[in-house]
């Protein structure tokens, strides 16, 4: 017998062995894994709690303001609860866009109430102004609102899209805070779309409260960097800065990659709806759905307007969770599927191109007021119109993206 013939069942041992090990770390969830590692500022209570002992707090907050424990039967307690049992006086609450528990639908004006839970008074920053010199016609706090608080606390989930409106209550409350001579301390949240840049900058003429700072679409910042850059760049009115601090994350980087533990708003039900949000939520400017209405939103686009030789996936909107009136309700949309597609690093913006030139109805396609407050600038729009391609588009946006990225390295927290 050779030596090849005796080794042989040896070498296939062992490439079998290589193989499972191959397979076995495969299966490990790289999502999975940074997320369960990352620490939030809520979690790190030894880090803020002498901060609020003694004072009286109001907090801004919604059902993604959670403490996350290691108990699979109870995973997480909403902050305000827990710091209430431990004897921090919590006055008040400040909910934004979808509430204190996050069920309203986006843009629903809400009302101040109060939390069954707790008794706590809950005041809506997401109704309209009381002041009818508020350019942008949503509530920040008032002076009333804040006389017998000694400190606001901050702590929202975001995800890292210029118009995602939480960055806009975070702006509205330091501001005020400011005004006020109240400090406010930010605990800070992994953006899961922290890791690239990406999108026009703001332009001054285009502010709402769908933007308010001059920064891209994707501007890859914490929430509690973006309250730093914020306040040191002067953009509160009047130049005016808040006392701020951020509680920062443990074992995060801008290249980690973060799995929410809970849905950040009623329509973002799933990991694939964040990462896609940014580049189908300029469909909310037009006359296509961006799934609203359906169990797959942000995740799947349509119109009665699309050809269905070119667009063959078919839905029609009813009204569910988070969506009482979806846009096109019962009517059958056609349009495209994307719940499998590839993540992505960067603006995609061709499927809305392509669906402006297939559209029937181009003369109705934009809603240009509602775009181009989501775009931050009339320009994208009078792009799309001209026929320029996605690439001769984000070619104009270099250079003020460029500036944006050197204003921005000077409040980053994390690597």
């Amino acid at each position: 017998m050779s030596k090849l013939t005796i080794l042989f069942p040896i070498i296939l041992i062992l490439l079998c062995l290589s193989c499972k090990k191959s397979n076995d770390n495969k299966k490990a969830s790289p999502i999975r894994n940074e997320t369960e590692n990352i620490i939030v500022g809520a979690n790190q209570t030894e880090k803020y709690l002498s901060l609020l002992k003694g004072k009286r707090i109001a907090f801004v907050a919604n059902n993604t303001s959670v403490i996350f424990k290691n108990d699979k039967a109870n995973p997480n307690q909403h902050i305000v609860d827990s710091l209430l049992s431990l004897g921090v006086n919590i006055v008040k609450v400040f909910s934004p866009e979808h509430g204190f528990r996050g069920n309203a639908d986006a843009g629903e004006n809400l009302t101040d109430a109060i939390d069954a839970k707790t008794g706590l008074p809950i005041i809506s920053l997401y109704g309209k102004s009381e002041n009818p010199k508020q350019i942008y016609n949503y509530r920040k706090p008032t002076p009333n609102h804040l006389q017998n608080a000694d400190a606001v606390v901050f702590d929202i989930q975001d995800v890292g899209v210029r118009f995602y409106t939480y960055i806009s209550t975070l702006h509205n409350v330091m501001e005020a805070c400011a005004e006020n001579g109240i400090p406010v301390i930010v605990l800070d949240r992994p953006n899961p779309n922290g890791y690239y840049i990406d999108g026009p900058v703001l332009e001054k003429e285009s502010k709402s409260y769908e933007g308010l700072g001059p920064i891209p679409i994707v501007y890859g910042m914490t929430i509690g960097e973006y309250a730093k850059m914020t306040n040191g760049e002067k953009w509160l009115n009047n130049g005016v800065q808040c006392d701020l601090t951020v509680i920062p994350l443990k074992n995060y980087t801008h290249k980690s990659t973060y799995s929410l533990p809970l849905r950040p708003s009623p329509n973002l039900p799933n990991d694939k709806s964040i990462n896609l949000y940014a580049s189908l939520c300029m469909f909310e400017g037009t006359s296509v759905s961006c799934g609203r209405g359906t169990e797959m939103q942000f995740q799947i686009f349509g119109s009665p307007y699309l050809p269905t030789e070119t667009y063959h996936f078919n839905f029609t909107p009813q009204p569910n969770f988070g969506s009482k009136t979806p846009k096109h309700l019962n009517t059958e949309c056609h349009g495209l599927d994307l719940s499998k597609a590839e993540n992505l690093s960067s603006l995609n913006f061709n499927w809305l191109i392509d669906a402006y030139h297939a559209s029937s109805h181009k003369e109705t396609f934009f809603d240009k007021e509602a775009f181009d407050k989501l775009a931050g600038t009339t320009k994208l729009k009078e792009q799309i119109e001209q026929g320029l391609t996605f690439e001769d588009i984000k070619a104009t946006w270099q250079n003020d993206l460029s500036e944006f990225k050197k204003i921005r390295e000077k409040y980053l927290i994390y690597p």
